[in-house]
């Protein structure tokens, strides 16, 4: 078993070495050939002209300047044009006559008159519809239904008539307005005016005017942006903007005629108890707010809109409210770097107000010499003169 063996591996060892010397033959050939070939080469081993005619700038060898038939490269002709050509059409002819062979089977199958083909070729051009809708009703033995009892109500997706018996959201929403039957109180304040505006754009009948009430308040309290607004409504971001500024400028004009600065005798009638004995004749709280605004392009106007206190470029406002929390005064609105004392000189606090009120603002508001001619205190509660004089 042992010699078997042995005489067996001697024998593969042997075929494999004959491999690799006749390998390592060819391979010294060819290169003997190529240098040769190298030696040999002259201007008829190159290509004279391009595929287009043209003369060639670069040389290129034509394919027969070097051997290219080596015993390790298969030259079968599987692969040739001529083959594939004549399979492909082979193929195409076994379809073709598959599918006359199945159309002749549906001819039996199905007879029809000639006169019915172009029809049903027609009709079947037509886009698809559904068969149920295209038979008639007497055909079905269905009675007819009026379509209009069968539609529903479509509301976008936020909208004032799911709040009719939500107070809690109307309250969310609107900030202020405690049920429905308040948010439609505010509505009938303006008037059938509201019902016949003039728009920015284009006269909105996507949404109804109490949605579009709807909105300005949401946009007012929320402060939403005009895309989430639009999502919410199912209108389009102009469609919120034609909406908002128009019915902003429109509650301005008529609102403005109300009057907001009430008697001295309300304002003490709502005031807290502290201020009753302590401030008995406080009419009104000042203070400015600022609000920020975009960076507007001119030099003077950025200047003038620029706040140091907020370092950035804001608006200015004077806003009073009485003791009791109502908000009886808005100022018009100045830049940033106009001061408290400025606001003051403009307003006209000094005409509205009664001889013996006082104003309660801060430490910041030194505008005592403008109300005293019109005997007019200004009122700086006491930790902030202290903080003043220290």
């Amino acid at each position: 078993m042992i010699t078997k063996r042995k005489t067996l591996q001697n024998s593969i060892g042997k075929n494999i070495e004959k491999k690799f010397v006749l390998t390592y033959v060819d391979i010294s050939i060819i290169i003997t050939v190529s240098q040769e070939k190298n030696q040999k080469l002259n201007e008829i081993n190159y290509k004279s002209e391009t595929t287009c005619g043209t003369v060639a700038l670069v040389k290129r060898l034509k394919s027969d300047a070097f051997p290219s038939v080596f015993p390790w490269i298969s030259t079968s002709t599987s692969n040739d044009r001529s083959v594939r050509q004549a399979k492909r059409s082979e193929a195409k002819g076994i379809v073709d006559s598959d599918s006359s062979e199945s159309s002749e089977d549906m001819q039996a199958n199905f007879p029809c008159d000639d006169a019915n083909v172009g029809n049903e070729i027609y009709y079947t051009a037509e886009p698809c519809v559904d068969v149920e809708m295209t038979v008639p009703n007497e055909s079905r033995n269905v009675p007819s239904i009026d379509s209009s009892l069968t539609q529903t109500l479509t509301w976008p997706s936020l909208c004032v008539e799911k709040f009719m018996f939500d107070s809690p959201g109307i309250m969310f929403y609107t900030g202020g307005l405690q049920t429905y039957e308040d948010f439609t109180f505010v509505l009938a304040t303006l008037g059938n005016a509201a019902y016949d505006l003039n728009y920015l754009y284009y006269r909105s009948e996507q949404l109804s005017v109490e949605n579009q009430f709807f909105l300005t308040l949401i946009k007012l309290r929320q402060h939403k942006t005009n895309f989430e607004l639009s999502r919410l409504f199912n209108i389009s971001e102009t469609a919120v903007v034609n909406i908002w500024v128009t019915w902003v400028n429109f509650m301005s004009r008529q609102w403005r005629e109300v009057k907001t600065f009430p008697d001295r005798d309300i304002v003490r009638f709502f005031s807290p108890h502290d201020f009753k004995t302590k401030f008995p004749s406080t009419r009104i709280i000042i203070d400015g707010t600022e609000c920020p605004v975009m960076k507007p392009k001119s030099p003077i106007a950025q200047q003038s809109t620029f706040s140091t206190y907020k370092n950035r470029n804001t608006i200015k406002l004077l806003v009073g409210a009485t003791p009791g929390g109502l908000v009886n005064y808005v100022s018009p609105a100045y830049g940033g770097s106009t001061s408290d004392r400025q606001i003051c000189e403009r307003s006209n606090l000094s005409s509205i107000c009664d001889k013996g009120d006082s104003i309660m603002a801060d430490k910041g508001f030194n505008v005592q010499d403008l109300f005293a001619p019109y005997d007019v205190s200004i009122n700086i509660p006491t930790f902030f003169f202290k903080k003043r004089t220290e």
